[in-house]
């Protein structure tokens, strides 16, 4: 009885698992992994990789990297320090009014609250927006208000509807149904109805997405500089068009603590809206 139980003697008593495979038909499967293996070197023979120009960049790159250590932030400190600020400037604001701007084209774009015209309407919107990098907005809207902090703003804006959009929508159609039904139960309207039984249980994925959304737009208003859209970006650009390598190292190096900053007060703040 012993012996059986320990599985000693009997090789009922043993059970090996073995874990299933991703895919189960073997044909599909290895025929994927041999499809995948020959786009793989298909595309980096596309690369074009030339040894020989790689070699004869590493002095180039050597010299780059001995120019900007140390960082220098005594010959243009103060624009350093004002480009800085603009760009907070223009993450503040861009993401308060993309997110603001993005609370009606969710609800739009919310299938279980919004009749199907609206519903197309919306999550049309929100796709284009999407589908647009901020590199490609910000070029955008440089031809079309000229350079400075306004491109800037409206590049992050359309960003931000792009992404706490389309998050928001689909935090909208998770909700309860029962507080709707209770909500209407008592004859208010459609818009009372929003107000008062969705906005409350969509309001801390909200302040989550504003959060998250703030952090990503602080980022992104560094790259959209370089394209002309306002911020540090246009000082950083300066910085490499000059060959000023020491002040464009102190601008990469304020960035990263700004950004580690942000992401120490984003991360903090989120955890009081779980």
């Amino acid at each position: 009885m012993n012996k059986a139980l320990s599985g000693g003697g009997s090789s009922a008593g043993h059970f090996h698992w073995k874990r299933p495979p991703f895919i189960a038909n073997p044909v599909l499967r290895y025929g994927l992994l041999t499809a995948f293996v020959v786009y793989f070197a298909y595309v980096f023979n596309t690369l074009e990789v030339n040894p020989e120009r790689i070699v004869r960049g590493i002095p180039r790159a050597m010299q780059i990297f001995s120019g900007a250590i140390p960082p220098d932030f005594s010959a243009r400190g103060k624009l350093i320090f004002t480009g800085f600020i603009e760009s907070i400037q223009i993450t503040f604001l861009a993401t308060f009014a993309g997110v603001l701007l993005s609370i009606p084209f969710a609800f739009a774009a919310a299938r279980n609250i919004a009749i199907l015209p609206i519903y197309g309407l919306g999550r049309g919107i929100i796709i284009v927006a999407r589908s647009l990098h901020p590199v490609v907005l910000g070029v955008l809207f440089v031809k079309a208000v000229g350079f400075g902090a306004f491109a800037g703003v409206l590049t992050l804006i359309i960003y931000t509807l792009g992404f706490v959009g389309k998050l928001l929508a689909e935090a909208i159609e998770e909700i309860k149904h029962g507080q709707i039904e209770a909500i209407r139960s008592t004859g208010a309207g459609y818009f009372s109805v929003l107000v008062y039984a969705v906005l409350p249980q969509i309001m801390p994925r909200l302040i989550g997405l504003t959060m998250y959304q703030l952090d990503i737009n602080l980022r992104a208003s560094a790259v959209i500089g370089l394209v002309g859209a306002g911020g540090i970006g246009n000082t950083l650009n300066s910085a490499f068009g000059r060959y000023d390598y020491g002040t464009a190292s102190a601008i990469l190096l304020v960035m990263i603590i700004i950004i580690l900053f942000a992401e120490s007060v984003s991360s903090r703040l989120r955890r009081f809206t779980r």
